[in-house]
C-alpha cells in the first residue's frame, strides 16, 4: 500500500490528536468537589432496585486510583476496599453513551444502570434510556473509546 500524501497528512494528525485530547480529560469525573458520584456510595448502587443513588458521608470515605469515594457505612467501605476496580463507574464516572460516541460528558450519579456486574453512569435519565436500547454495542465501543483515551485502564 502506497501512502498519499493526503493520507499521511490525515493519519499523521490523527496520531497526534488523540493523546493530547486523553491529556486534557482528568481520569475521573466529578462535579468539582474531587467526589467520584457526587459523594454517592458505589456499592449502594448494586443493591438499589431503581432508585436514585444513596448519599455517602466523609466519615466512611478512601481514595482510589487519584479520587475520593463516600460510602453510607462501614459495611460498604469494607466491600469497596475488598475490590475497588468491581464497584468503580466504568468510564471514570463520566457518561456512558457520550463515550460510546467518543466523547466525555459528565454522569449523572442519579442516571445509573448496573449491568452484567459493572456500574455505569448516563448524563441524564433520558439519555440513559437511549443508551439502554442499544447497550451492548454502546458499552463495546465506550470500551474501545475509553481504551483510546487511558490505555490499560478499565
Amino acid at each position: 500500500m502506497t501512502l498519499t500524501r493526503r493520507s499521511f497528512t490525515t493519519l499523521a494528525v490523527a496520531s497526534f490528536a488523540m493523546p493530547a485530547f486523553a491529556a486534557t480529560e482528568p481520569r475521573w469525573f466529578n462535579a468539582g468537589d474531587d467526589l467520584a458520584t457526587s459523594g454517592r456510595d458505589v456499592v449502594a448502587y448494586f443493591s438499589l432496585g431503581n432508585e436514585d443513588g444513596v448519599m455517602g458521608s466523609d466519615a466512611h470515605s478512601t481514595e482510589h486510583k487519584g479520587t475520593i469515594f463516600h460510602f453510607a457505612n462501614a459495611e460498604n467501605l469494607a466491600t469497596f476496599k475488598a475490590d475497588p476496580d468491581k464497584y468503580a463507574p466504568r468510564f471514570g464516572g463520566y457518561c456512558a453513551f457520550a463515550m460510546s460516541k467518543g466523547y466525555f460528558a459528565p454522569g449523572d450519579p442519579d442516571a445509573w444502570t448496573v449491568h452484567e456486574g459493572a456500574l455505569y453512569l448516563n448524563a441524564s435519565k433520558a439519555i440513559r434510556a437511549r443508551w439502554a436500547l442499544r447497550r451492548a454495542s454502546h458499552i463495546a465501543s465506550g470500551d474501545t473509546n475509553w481504551m483510546n483515551h487511558f490505555p490499560g485502564e478499565r
